[in-house]
């Protein structure tokens, strides 16, 4: 391939520079405080959070593994009632954001809610003093809250992995005497390791991510803290103190994902025959149905419903708030903008890094340095990327003549912060996309006097519809679901869906956010239904071992 022109490397080398900035600004606040802040924080804030945040990761961490790896097991190795709507079923909890189940479970499972209420019904009580359950605002209830919504990353990395392996190991290991559950342990588990340590370090990724839900629930992580220091103590130094420990938690995660899969190599099985799912009888089906049903159940099942009920309510108490209109439309308009700037700084990185891929190594770090931002938690991004936004937005408003700051006031700042964190999304997807398409429809035009940008424009674009398709929706999706990036930059009085939701719940006005909430669930539907369309489709199904 004839290389990438100068612009197009220029433009790429510029993304990938904009995404690393936030990291430098970050490292610049937190050395360039005065080092009472780091005695203060290390004596005061940091020992209580880290330990919060090491407890939360861990005990989420078991709980999703359990949840996925089980479930996907179960839908893989056998056949029972309802396996066909619950394999990809199992995937919905994707659709709702972690302070969204927060939310719901908080009003459901209250000292005098409808769920104590009917049991205490049930038991003959009358009122709370006599019986309740443990509250749900604990390390506890965080960590069953984040498990149940986030186990779908690992279901999903497990699945595929599940459906791939070559069946005649397993038998192998039944021949020479093994039992069911043997030959799981220690002959599907050990290679499904590589998928397992992707899906888990992205549900710790989130979980570090999380701050409604923390918050909500009452455990004061890393992430929360980062949060009240800027916010409520007006200390940025501290707060980019604290970030900078966030970063070094997502970089020991990654670490260590990396180093679990490190010696990890396996051949090839196109041809070889996939397992097949064995028939369940009787109760033993019943009961596989039951536990495969209950992660649903309860990390979508029961929050949807609960949503559906308050929001009902709401509507025929009153209707829809204009308030909640100006934030459903800030909503899109900022989930619009993100989209537009990362698939265009997708696209970009992705076309410059695959023309210049048959040359040195060192080419392709704009691609790995413009993912970046997803390994980023929210709140780390937005305390990194405030200082340099500032002198840019500044400095555009002398050039201007305005004396505010015309880009943070506009939500820009807050669209591209919402780029960065999403720009793997397309570049992956663009990526992909590229692979597919021969090399010698570009030599072919090339040949026919087409430049390389006519080239893109008449020859890949088009070509590429399904990829840029499927990653306008994903990023639009988490970007209306944003909420630590959003809280923390956006302009004033300007509210999405996310923190108008936020809002109420710490006002305690459940039906108000009720609607919110609803909408966000809906929107966010849509890529699970895209996930479970293109990822779960596999071998087929219908040959099933007595």
């Amino acid at each position: 391939m004839p290389p990438v022109g100068p612009l197009w490397r220029g433009a790429s080398v510029l993304i990938a520079l904009g995404v690393l900035a936030p990291v430098a600004s970050l490292a610049w606040l937190a050395l360039g405080a005065d080092f009472s802040h780091w005695v203060h924080l290390a004596t005061h804030v940091l020992p209580d959070a880290a330990r919060n945040t090491a407890l939360l990761l861990a005990g989420v961490g078991v709980l999703v593994l359990v949840i996925g790896t089980g479930c996907a097991w179960l839908v893989t190795a056998c056949d029972f009632p309802g396996r066909r709507v619950l394999h990809w079923a199992l995937l919905l909890p994707l659709a709702m954001p972690t302070y969204i189940v927060a939310f719901a479970y908080l009003d459901l499972l209250h000292p005098i809610g409808p769920v104590q209420g009917a049991l205490r019904w049930l038991l003959g009580y009358d009122s709370p003093r006599q019986f309740r359950l443990p509250d749900l605002r604990s390390m506890g209830g965080a960590i069953l809250v984040l498990g149940l919504v986030l186990y779908p990353y690992v279901y999903l990395t497990a699945r595929a992995m599940f459906m791939t392996q070559p069946a005649h190991l397993l038998e192998a290991a039944r021949t020479l005497g093994e039992t069911r559950l043997g030959s799981f342990f220690r002959v599907v588990l050990p290679q499904a390791r590589p998928a397992l340590a992707v899906g888990l370090s992205l549900a710790l990724l989130e979980t570090l991510n999380d701050i409604g839900a923390s918050e909500f629930l009452g455990v004061n992580t890393l992430t929360v803290s980062v949060y009240t220091t800027w916010i409520t103590r007006s200390d940025l130094a501290g707060a980019a103190q604290i970030a900078c420990a966030m970063l070094a938690a997502v970089l020991l995660l990654v670490l260590l994902e990396r180093h679990g899969r490190r010696h990890q190599r396996f051949g090839s099985t196109q041809r070889m025959r996939p397992v097949q799912p064995r028939r369940l009888r009787g109760a033993q089906a019943w009961l596989a149905t039951a536990a495969a049903a209950l992660p649903v159940l309860l990390g979508f099942g029961a929050p949807a419903l609960y949503l559906l009920a308050e929001t009902w309510k709401r509507l025929r108490q009153g209707g829809v708030s204009a308030g909640l209109l100006d934030s459903l439309l800030n909503t899109l308009l900022l989930a619009g903008g993100a989209t537009a700037l990362a698939l265009a700084a997708g696209l970009v990185v992705a076309w410059a890094t695959r023309r210049t891929g048959s040359g040195p190594p060192q080419a392709r770090w704009q691609a790995r340095a413009a993912t970046l931002g997803y390994a980023l938690p929210g709140t780390v991004l937005a305390i990194g990327l405030l200082t340099p936004a500032l002198a840019v937005d500044a400095a555009l408003g002398r050039l201007l003549g305005r004396p505010d700051l015309p880009l943070m006031g506009a939500g820009a700042i807050l669209a591209a912060a919402c780029a960065m964190r999403f720009l793997a999304m397309p570049v992956g997807g663009i990526e992909a996309g590229l692979a597919r398409i021969p090399p010698a429809l570009e030599q072919a035009a090339r040949l026919l006097g087409e430049t390389a940008t006519g080239t893109l424009r008449r020859v890949h674009l088009p070509l590429l519809t399904p990829a840029l398709t499927a990653s306008a929706l994903l990023v639009f999706v988490d970007a209306m679901k944003e909420l630590p990036a959003t809280l923390l930059l956006r302009p004033a009085n300007f509210d999405t869906l996310a923190t108008w939701l936020y809002a109420e719940a710490a006002r305690g006005t459940y039906e108000e956010g009720a609607v919110a909430a609803l909408a966000i669930v809906l929107a966010g539907l849509l890529p699970v239904v895209l996930l479970a369309r293109t990822q779960l489709g596999g071998p087929t199904e219908d040959a099933l071992i007595p």
